[in-house]
């Protein structure tokens, strides 16, 4: 499934707002910036789930190793 792709406007009172678009181009849902942006942070991407695991395998050897 490919990234929805969102396109940059501004409403009647100046604030930011993305538009989200569907696989055809069309609209499928408009919202403000501030609230599309904090729910990406919210987010955890695949590349930082998968350094946090590798992170914690390192620091579980290691304490492993110190312990004999």
């Amino acid at each position: 499934m490919a990234k929805a792709r969102r396109t940059t406007h501004r409403s009647s009172k100046g604030k930011k707002l993305y538009a989200v678009r569907d696989a055809g181009g069309r609209f499928k849902d408009i919202q403000t910036y501030e609230r599309a942006h904090r729910a990406d942070l919210a987010k955890t991407s695949k590349t930082e789930k998968t350094a946090r695991k590798k992170a914690a395998r390192k620091t579980a050897a290691r304490k492993t190793v110190k312990k004999r």
